[in-house]
């Protein structure tokens, strides 16, 4: 039942009349609830998990009934499964009704809790609604991923623990950074997790976790599903990632590339489509060999069923995104964009590199029948851009909602930014393959962002948000299909290295609200009015004495807006921010 409904609990009895009857919640009588049956006054929140029972008495004596589990459910409830709120990742989370411009300032806003863990939190948490913990009642639960290789499951409202798992066997240690400094001091969970609460009896967390032997120095990458209820292992799992693919390319043996775990981070988020979950693999900095790699798997069962390797002929490309996650639109196509990597300029006759490496590359993938690439878009000057590290897949990629050119043609686009600063919009039916000469693309903009990206944009009311390094969050308009070539809003600050990925909430399309985090010692939350981000309506660096100040930052941090609430992981914790008590 909903906040403001009422409940009526029934009993049938048997016995010699007269029969009375007394209704009891949580143990204790109810003044006046005295028939047959009883009904609850209008519900709220606060009556969530409460129990009631009955007791009936005659002149032989009384019997108590089992008791009734009442379940009040908020009309907002929200989860939050996946990396950016949703598979096309724009960011949005539209059905927040708490926040508003009106009241995210520093008088009626800030930090009310702060829920400690064992390690850096790089994944973005997850949360679930109205969860039915066993023996622990109903709860909003927030999951929060760390690098200590461990996966808690906190009250998202009080805190409190309601279960910690470690993802670690016996004898076994976090990686070490494997000689990178990008991922200090060790190696656990990096990549967002992802949810699918229909699978098991509850629902499960998929994850993927690195560890490490310490008597063999031996490397270990793993794919957990979580009873999200309890935390147990579902599906026999976990299972070991591992993989081979065709070529001969880097760190082949007989005809084959090979995954080999200790080379390899899973950076980017966990996707989950159409019962599959998707994996993605980075490398520790440029330590070679390694190449692009793509590995899914049954989300029923965790047995390996799909892989493609992105260069099987050439090295490199490997897929790293910033920590954000790959889209995927709702014909099951996925949409990424890798690393500098190998790609031959020698097209075949689909005009396709003739040896299959797509290094450096905007990528479709389709689904529909294993998993092979569809389309693709380099630029014209792709090696020369690879030679200089020069990554187009140092950011991420969002899909936008359709949209109407000037002709009444509808266009599926998406679009995204990397290391040379210009934004690339695709046409998801047409990527525009390689040309060397000119780029073949629906639409690329220069000039806009003033530093390179390391993150993912986000949409809200044909607006797009940019956050670059060392420069200002920039809004651009969508008009006819078409983004502005210059930015029609920015914030009044800049956000160092790495940037930063924005976020959305609103109510539908009302009340939209950017937020941001700012790396830095301190960190900083940011909110500013989405509608317009040169105004700034709060930031975690406002309040007198320090108050909502959560401590040094981590490098790729997106937080998440749900219910009420803001969750900003850190390097110790997830910091929470609310409505002041």
């Amino acid at each position: 039942m909903n906040v403001g409904e009422t409940a009526t609990f029934s009993v049938v009895a048997g016995g010699t009349a007269p029969l009375s009857y007394q209704w009891q919640k949580g143990g204790a009588d109810i003044s006046g609830a005295t028939g047959s049956s009883y009904t609850t006054p209008a519900a709220a929140m606060a009556d969530n998990g409460s129990h009631f029972r009955v007791t009936v008495s005659n002149t032989a004596g009384s019997v108590t009934s089992n008791a009734a589990l009442l379940t009040v459910s908020s009309s907002a409830g929200v989860d939050m499964l996946t990396y950016h709120n949703n598979n096309a990742r724009t960011g949005a989370n539209l059905a927040e009704t708490v926040l508003t411009p009106a009241n995210v300032n520093s008088a009626a806003f800030g930090k009310v809790n702060l829920f400690p863990v064992d390690g850096k939190v790089d994944a973005q948490p997850l949360y679930l609604s109205q969860m039915s913990i066993p023996g622990q009642g109903i709860h909003n639960v927030l999951y929060v991923a760390t690098e200590h290789d461990s996966v808690y499951a906190f009250d998202a409202d009080s805190g409190v623990v309601l279960w910690h798992k470690s993802m670690l066997n016996t004898g076994e240690t976090t990686s070490d950074s494997r000689s990178c400094g990008q991922i200090v001091p060790e190696i656990g969970i990096t990549a967002t997790p992802v949810i699918d609460r229909t699978k098991g009896m509850h629902g499960a967390i998929y994850v993927v976790a690195m560890s490490k032997n310490s008597s063999t120095s031996t490397y270990f990458q793993r794919l957990h599903a979580l009873d999200v209820a309890t935390g147990a292992e579902l599906f026999s799992g976990p299972t070991e990632i591992q993989a081979s693919f065709p070529g001969t390319g880097a760190n082949n043996s007989g005809g084959n590339v090979i995954f080999d775990p200790k080379q390899y981070k899973e950076r980017p988020g966990l996707l989950l489509l159409d019962g599959m979950v998707y994996t993605m693999w980075a490398s520790h900095c440029d330590h070679a060999p390694y190449t692009g790699w793509i590995i899914g798997f049954d989300a029923s069962t965790l047995v390996r069923t799909r892989v493609l390797n992105l260069t099987p002929n050439g090295s490199e490309g490997a897929i790293w995104m910033s920590d954000t996650a790959a889209a995927a639109d709702n014909s099951g196509n996925i949409f990424l964009m890798n690393g500098n990597g190998t790609f031959e300029t020698l097209l075949d006759a689909n005009g396709f590199p003739n040896q299959q490496d797509f290094g450096n590359c905007f990528l479709k993938l389709s689904t529909s029948s294993g998993l092979v690439v569809a389309d693709y878009f380099t630029m014209s000057d792709t090696v020369l851009q690879s030679g200089a590290d020069n990554d187009l897949g140092s950011g991420g990629a969002i899909i936008l909602p359709d949209v109407r050119d000037s002709g009444g043609q509808i266009k599926h686009l998406v679009l995204g930014a990397g290391k040379d600063t210009h934004i690339y919009v695709v046409d998801r039916e047409d990527l525009g393959k390689f040309n060397p000469v000119a780029n073949n693309i629906y639409q690329e903009i220069a000039g806009v962002l003033a530093g390179r990206v390391f993150s993912m944009p986000a949409y809200f009311n044909n607006k797009v948000y940019f956050g670059a390094v060392n420069d200002t969050i920039n809004a651009l308009a969508i008009a006819d299909a078409r983004l502005s070539t210059s930015a029609v809003a920015h914030t009044s600050n800049t956000f160092s290295y790495p940037g930063s990925t924005p976020s959305i909430s609103a109510n539908a399309t009302s009340n939209g609200i950017l937020w941001a985090v700012q790396n830095g010692t301190p960190a900083a939350l940011h909110a500013y009015d989405a509608n317009d981000i040169s105004h700034e309506l709060y930031n975690s660096n406002q309040a007198a004495a320090s108050r909502d100040q959560f401590g040094a930052g981590n490098k790729f941090i997106t937080p998440t807006i749900v219910n009420g609430k803001v969750y900003v992981g850190t390097t110790n914790g997830v910091a929470v921010f609310g409505l002041l008590p």
